[in-house]
């Protein structure tokens, strides 16, 4: 059957993965590296880099696995559309050619790195680590293989990412940003302003009659775009899920029951503990410094202090019996009453004094309290097999030509249908339409289609939605008869905005002449407001941003305006004092700055140093390979 490509629609993924996107363009040519080893010179190729070819199966799998990484990170596929609509497809393959670009230096200049120091990086990677601060080895692999590696090709990658580091961090070796530039931008970042305002609202607008026929209809002939009908389409779709099958499926007590002892282990909530541990070489000094503090010559957090450990040394945090990897530490634990200190634990590394903090009970559900869940699981599960089934059959009736609906009445499913409805999801009426499930986006795909067209079924919670268009209403113009209402309403508004836009003009150019605010305020009704001290980034109770904004714009003692709520309220103010920091360069601020500095500096040189070397060993760009891989037209 025919299908088409869907455009991606902007939903609640656009902001996320757009920080996903900007954080592959960051990373100094991937954490992970995320191109593999390069083979298959002669196979049709994405890019030439050098000597390297990156082959369209390769590319094909970096790419994949990067949808896959950002989906199984929020819980929802990426689609190919959504994808190339967020600049993922570019900045992989910007992030790949960079890679292979600096393997190949790497090879040019002769670097290498032993197996001994591959895995010492690896084991001393934080990311790596258990509750213990140790290298904790199956946290290792539930990693990698998250983010589609096995451990053979994690260590050959690791060892192409140190080489590459290797070359960024000698370009980027003793970059430091200017003294000036620090205390430009500490003072720019810390400087105080404080000001006096008012508000100006609809009241101070005065009384505003009903416009007359003739300002209505030419208002309405000024703005009749704001006022026009957008296109509607009438939508069938039908949904066919495993939770929507399960709504069928009547699950036995019994049957629930069996799942309930199965898994009652799980489904309660397991005791965690605050632990904290102090270690000693020795049980001789785990018993003398129990000693001290039995007789309360010392509590556990000074011993601590005194043994010069730091809370990383000594906490373990909010951790669960299986947590802890010490047996011995863990039974003694889990014992203790909170604030008690243990007698000396000998453990299968060191000797030990154990204190619980605090404790956080277990919660063990009856089945009443969870039935209902698993009746619904149960059923869903059984559904599963279903969803197949009828994914087959449907894609038969639709084959022999028959309608969404038309297919959905024989198989004994209940089609959907959206009699008018907008790109927004809204009907005429302006209301939502209530019967789309939640997080499936029928509409924009509907839009992105149109009446007669075979489209695709859409993947929705582990089961299909098929659509169809039956019918479209173009956009058209209303006529003032038929918006009579909101057009009068704009009409106020508008009216309301440019009075008070002309009164915060006036009361700006009266305190500029030297008028006082308080005089001006009583004249108009307000009361006189301060905001003291703030910065530009501040973000002040009932005071719109823009004011924030407007008020580092104004010099002391002059006065400004701003408009704020889409021009229903202006703001008039007055800037009372500005206070410009002293600057400590060896501040912790200051230092942090330079920090972050040394660091977009090092990327900017790295970036235009890579950039350099694509162009001197020679980088070609096969487009319509790539447009092959992620799904794009030529």
């Amino acid at each position: 059957m025919l299908r088409g490509l869907r455009n991606a629609s902007s939903n609640w993924l656009g902001k996320t993965i757009m920080a996903v996107v900007m954080g592959v363009l960051i990373v100094s040519f991937g954490v992970w590296g995320i191109a593999d080893i390069f083979r298959g010179f002669g196979q049709s190729t994405v890019a030439t880099v050098g000597h390297t070819e990156i082959s369209v199966n390769e590319f094909r799998q970096i790419y994949t696995d990067r949808l896959q990484q950002i989906g199984r990170q929020y819980g929802r596929p990426l689609t190919q559309d959504q994808a190339r609509a967020f600049g993922l497809d570019r900045s992989v393959l910007q992030q790949t050619i960079a890679e292979a670009a600096l393997d190949e230096e790497a090879r040019r200049l002769g670097l290498s790195q032993s197996d001994a120091e591959t895995m010492r990086v690896i084991l001393t990677d934080p990311n790596f680590k258990g509750a213990n601060g140790a290298f904790d080895a199956q946290r290792f692999q539930a990693i990698i293989r998250n983010y589609g590696f096995t451990e053979q090709r994690y260590l050959a990658d690791q060892r192409r990412v140190s080489l590459r580091r290797q070359i960024a961090g000698t370009i980027e070796a003793g970059l430091e940003p200017p003294n000036t530039q620090l205390e430009a931008m500490t003072r720019f970042q810390n400087e105080q302003r404080s000001i006096e305002y008012i508000k100006l609202t609809a009241a101070q607008a005065g009384t505003i009659d009903a416009p007359s026929p003739e300002q209505l209809a030419s208002y309405f002939d000024q703005h009749k775009a704001q006022f026009k009908a957008p296109e509607y389409r009438k939508i069938d779709f039908v949904v066919v899920t495993p939770e929507e099958i399960g709504k069928w499926t009547d699950v036995s007590d019994e049957d629930a029951r069996k799942l309930y002892d199965q898994r009652k282990d799980q489904l309660g909530t397991v005791e965690k503990r605050d632990v904290q541990q102090i270690t000693f070489p020795t049980v001789e000094e785990a018993e003398a410094a129990r000693k001290r503090i039995a007789a309360g010559e010392i509590t556990f957090d000074d011993l601590a202090k005194e043994r010069k450990l730091t809370p990383a040394d000594t906490e373990l945090g909010l951790v669960t019996k299986s947590e802890i990897l010490d047996p011995a530490t863990a039974n003694t634990a889990f014992s203790l009453p909170t604030g008690e200190v243990s007698d000396p634990v000998k453990g299968q590394f060191n000797v030990a004094l154990v204190k619980v903090s605090a404790i956080q009970p277990g919660h063990q559900p009856t089945y009443e309290d969870v039935a209902a869940n698993l009746k619904k699981e149960i059923a869903a599960e059984r559904a599963r097999t279903q969803v197949s089934s009828l994914r087959d059959k449907m894609e038969d009736e639709r084959g022999g030509g028959a309608s969404v609906a038309e297919a959905a009445k024989k198989l004994g499913l209940t089609a959907i249908t959206l009699d008018s409805v907008d790109r927004s999801g809204h009907q005429p009426n302006g209301q939502a339409a209530g019967n789309i499930p939640p997080g499936l986006d029928v509409v924009a795909q509907a839009f992105n289609s149109d009446v007669g067209v075979d489209n695709e079924p859409i993947s929705y919670r582990g089961g299909y939605v098929w659509y169809e268009v039956l019918g479209v209403t173009p956009p058209r113009d209303r006529t003032l008869d038929e918006v009579k209402d909101q057009v009068s309403a704009s009409w106020r508004e508008d009216e309301i905005a440019a009075r008070l836009s002309a009164k915060a003009t006036d009361l700006v150019k009266k305190l500029n002449d030297g008028g006082k605010l308080a005089d001006e305020a009583t004249s108009v009704g307000v009361q006189v407001e301060t905001a003291a001290s703030f910065k530009r980034n501040a973000t002040l109770p009932g005071v719109p941003t823009g004011v924030v904004t407007a008020a580092f714009r104004t010099a002391k003692d002059s006065a400004s305006q701003t408009e704020a709520a889409g021009g229903s309220q202006w703001i008039v103010f007055r800037v009372t004092d500005i206070t410009t920091p002293t600057v400590d360069l060896a501040s912790e601020d200051v230092k942090k700055l330079k920090e972050t500095l040394q660091q977009s500096l090092g990327q900017e040189q790295s970036a235009q140093y890579v950039a350099k070397l694509e162009k001197d060993i020679g980088t070609t760009i096969n487009e319509a390979a790539v447009a092959q891989v992620v799904g794009s037209n030529q």
